[in-house]
């Protein structure tokens, strides 16, 4: 009996268990991997060695003890723009390539780093993609012959569009009762995947009723061989590294962000908690071992993980017993499965788009009509019409500068004074708008982040406020969370600024890491560390003895008054105000 890691208190019944589990996720895996290497522009076989190889190693080396490896819906673009561009063999190139780039994330412990990619841009790269295996199977459930597959959507819409005179009722016919078997199944046998009834349904109809009249997995693609492949190396080259270093870390980052995701999904369900650096290293250690068997791609499977937890999967055992199994059925039925018809393939990558459309997050996204909405809209259509690289990136790109826009926007700048009307106030803008005030002294309160975003607007609304020249500035930043190089950098020049007219500026209430930063940088020597305070009462009774040895208070009577009653004014220390850590002497 195994006792520890993800196997703890394994016995008999729990093996049971995975068994059941494994092959209805075997079952399911079988026409699911040559569907999605057919859609990728290989051979249905290259799908089902992904499935055994991957879905093993990812089991056996991953960090979620209920993932279930192998070729996925998410990768058919890609894998396909690949073979278009460089070849099969080049595409077993960058899958390894991909795998070692994996291996490499898990080691760095870069697996937390995938949950930062913003919402929206997962969304709509993930709808595009649905969008493109949607149409990509049109010409296979219509049966139009002499299509030629490209690279992009909108000369695939037009090939098909050029070729709907060749349309085949035959496969019109069988897909649609595919898809109909599809549709009702779960309602009547809810424990038997719909897939694989469609599956044998049509095939049994197309064999029986009209086998030569639709094409097949053997006329389009041959023979299925019954065996794995010997195992092969292929030919790397430092020119192909390069030539293929782009293709492979997209395969990388796709692949981390799919088994990550699948990861969360089985957490979810279980109340388990996956190991996320350990699952990058057992997706990539799958990713460099799959193409030595010809094996295309592969990641987390989200669909076929969620039902490897419904049917009752207890550790990682699971996995390896679906791998297994299809190797089992590869070598005992193969033949059998070049009679497939490709119409009877269609519908069942149609429902796999479907399913992973995220069509109702996407129209929440979209009708919220917020900077969000455009992230997601650029990325969808971008993915579809162009390249998922380019929409990724871009997609980022503009959720990171939408989101420094926002961030910039939250920093707010007001001039503010004493306010003794209001019992234990600290300070009030609205004093300040009454045009109260000493022309000697002047106070603002500082909110928000204080960062490249916003660090110039910082400096110039101050600047654009004061209209006379006065000789302390106290700067309360209490609510000022973060501060970055530019922000330091903004407020140093604001500093010297007033150091050049013989002013000095005062600090109040700033936090902990405005101080650190302003201490790696020197500019706290620079203010000096007797012009750090605790509270702005301090500040503004140091600025008050300042003024008074430097016989600024003798300037005009009236504004003697209000300088002089700005220390009967004086609020005293708010025990909630932010404090420094030791950030300097009170008052």
């Amino acid at each position: 009996m195994i006792r520890s890691g993800r196997f703890a208190r394994y016995d008999a019944a729990a093996f049971r268990k995975d068994l059941v589990s494994g092959i209805l996720v075997g079952i399911i895996a079988i026409p699911l991997g040559m569907a999605f290497a057919i859609a990728s522009g290989v051979k249905p076989e290259y799908g089902i060695y992904t499935t055994i190889v991957a879905g093993v190693l990812i089991s056996l080396f991953g960090g979620s003890r209920f993932q279930i490896g192998g070729p996925t819906g998410a990768f058919i673009p890609i894998l396909f723009a690949i073979v278009m561009q460089h070849g099969y063999e080049d595409l077993l190139i960058a899958g390894l390539m991909a795998g070692v780039l994996l291996v490499l994330m898990g080691l760095l412990r870069l697996g937390s780093l995938i949950k930062f990619i913003p919402r929206p841009v997962t969304i709509g790269f993930t709808s595009g993609i649905a969008v493109i295996i949607f149409s990509g199977q049109i010409p296979s459930f219509l049966g139009l012959k002499d299509v030629q597959r490209h690279e992009f959507f909108g000369a695939n819409m037009k090939e098909i569009f050029l070729h709907l005179s060749t349309l085949n009722f035959y496969s019109v016919a069988l897909a649609a009762i595919g898809l109909a078997v599809i549709l009702i199944s779960p309602r009547l046998w809810p424990k038997v995947p719909g897939s694989l009834i469609s599956l044998l349904v049509t095939s049994g109809i197309a064999y029986v009723f009209f086998r030569d009249q639709v094409a097949t997995i053997g006329s389009a693609y041959g023979q299925i061989s019954g065996s794995l492949p010997s195992v092969h190396v292929p030919a790397l080259t430092w020119d192909k590294i390069r030539e293929l270093a782009g293709p492979a870390f997209v395969i990388a980052m796709l692949g981390s962000i799919e088994s990550l995701l699948s990861a969360v999904v089985a957490d979810g369900m279980t109340g388990s908690r996956h190991n996320s650096n350990r699952e990058l290293i057992g997706q990539g250690i799958a990713n460099i071992v799959t193409p030595l068997f010809g094996g295309i791609p592969a990641t987390g499977a989200i669909a076929r993980t969620a039902t490897n937890v419904r049917t009752g999967a207890v550790s990682p055992m699971s996995g390896i017993i679906h791998g297994v199994f299809v190797l089992v059925v590869l070598l005992a039925l193969a033949p059998l499965a070049s009679h497939i018809p490709l119409a009877a393939m269609a519908p069942i990558l149609m429902m796999v788009a479907w399913n992973m459309s995220e069509r109702k997050e996407f129209g929440r996204i979209l009708t919220s009509r917020t900077s969000d909405s455009l992230v997601l809209l650029l990325t969808f259509l971008l993915t579809v019409w162009t390249d998922l690289t380019t929409a990724v990136g871009i997609g980022i790109l503009l959720a990171l500068l939408l989101f420094v826009k926002r961030m910039g926007e939250m920093l707010t700048v007001a001039k503010v004074l004493p306010d003794p009307k209001i019992p234990q106030s600290q300070v009030s803008a609205s004093i300040a708008a009454e045009g109260h005030g000493c022309p000697q002294i002047e106070i603002y309160t500082i909110e928000g982040p204080l960062f490249f975003g916003a660090a110039n607007m910082f400096e110039k609304s101050i600047m654009d406020t004061i209209h006379d020249r006065p000789n302390v500035l106290v700067l309360r930043m209490g609510d000022v969370p973060f501060m970055d190089t530019t922000g330091e950098s903004n407020l140093a020049s604001l500093v010297e600024h007033f150091a050049k007219f013989g002013g000095t500026v005062l600090v109040a209430e700033i936090r902990t890491q405005p101080m650190e930063v302003i201490r790696r940088t020197g500019l706290y020597e620079t203010i000096g560390e007797e012009r750090f305070f605790d509270h702005t009462g301090d500040a503004i009774r140091y600025a008050l003895t300042y003024l008074d040895k430097k016989q600024c208070l003798s300037c005009k009577r009236a504004a003697f008054r209000e300088c002089a009653g700005l220390s009967q004014a004086v609020p005293s220390p708010d025990p909630g105000a932010a404090q420094p850590s030791s950030a300097g002497v009170s008052g």
